[in-house]
């Protein structure tokens, strides 16, 4: 019962050992891509809302739209981009950003 592995047994053991590890790292990579992609945007949308609280509201646009960019399915970012879209007179293009956060809240709820 108290055999050894023999060097080909470790070999194989050391193998799928690795390739276990290999296959854990890949499927953490895809979520961790995700989790910067989200915290990206969180930092873009929080400099949109201070841009916005000063009065900038051609900056808080840029940083809306760039969080939008970095995650198309966010609404607070359609959100804000409305916001500042609507105080810089450019009322088409803030109602569709109204529409596009209204649209992807709603998906958010099912």
């Amino acid at each position: 019962m108290g055999r050894s592995l023999t060097g080909f047994g470790r070999v194989v053991l050391v193998a799928l050992t690795l390739a276990s590890l290999s296959a854990c790292a890949r499927t953490e990579r895809p979520q961790r891509a995700a989790e910067d992609k989200a915290a990206r945007a969180q930092a873009l949308i929080e400099a949109g809302n201070e841009a916005y609280r000063v009065g900038d509201y051609r900056m808080a646009a840029r940083r809306y739209a760039a969080a939008a960019v970095v995650r198309k399915d966010d609404p607070a970012a359609y959100f804000g981009m409305g916001m500042a879209l609507s105080k810089l007179g450019r009322d088409e293009e803030a109602r569709t950003a109204y529409a596009r956060a209204r649209e992807l809240a709603l998906k958010q709820r099912r």
